[in-house]
């Protein structure tokens, strides 16, 4: 999170919070192209709330971007509280799924942003395999997830959800995808032999 947002008042980090996560599905449902409005009427603020928090659309759409990357690291962490560490990773891909629909409907404007100048993926595509490291390392640790498999072997096989054509059933068919990630990583691993 940045520091903007850890020195908003309460009511001003919620509304914040509430527009990332409005533009991070409407994007993800219609392109980053969706109307400003219609992201702060989903949100349920004004415009100028908007605009106050993010005074361009790439702003936004670096923030929203960001904020999910955010959101699919933390899961990690919080999976494996909850769950043993084969079940965690499974789930973990389920919502890499939202993951790639949100950042599918920004891809463009985020070509943009590098374009710009500004590297955005590079900071967080280290979070992504701090997450997936995270993930393998309590699974294999656990026997659960064979041990000759690294996060960046995993991080670019999940490339395949992002190939697929938008189309009706693509989130199904990336999940089967992931899912038989994680039944590869299973295979093979000390506790199930």
């Amino acid at each position: 999170m940045s520091s903007t947002s850890n020195t908003l008042r309460a009511d001003a980090r919620r509304n914040r919070e509430k527009l990332l996560a409005a533009a991070s599905e409407l994007f993800a449902q219609s392109g980053t192209g969706v109307p400003l409005e219609a992201i702060a009427a989903s949100a349920g603020v004004g415009i100028a709330t908007l605009y106050r928090n993010f005074p361009t659309r790439d702003a936004l759409v670096e923030a929203a971007y960001r904020s999910e990357v955010a959101h699919i690291t933390d899961a990690a962490t919080e999976l494996l509280a909850a769950y043993p560490a084969d079940i965690a990773l499974e789930r973990w891909m389920e919502r890499y799924v939202d993951y790639v629909a949100a950042k599918r409907g920004m891809a463009d404007a985020l070509r943009a942003i590098i374009e710009s100048g500004h590297d955005i993926y590079a900071e967080t595509r280290g979070q992504l395999l701090a997450a997936f490291a995270t993930l393998l390392k309590a699974g294999v640790d656990a026997g659960t997830l064979r041990p000759d498999i690294d996060a960046e072997d995993v991080f670019r096989a999940t490339g395949s959800a992002f190939l697929l054509p938008q189309q009706d059933g693509w989130r199904e068919q990336a999940a089967r995808l992931l899912g038989l990630i994680v039944d590869g990583l299973r295979y093979g691993a000390p506790a199930r032999d």
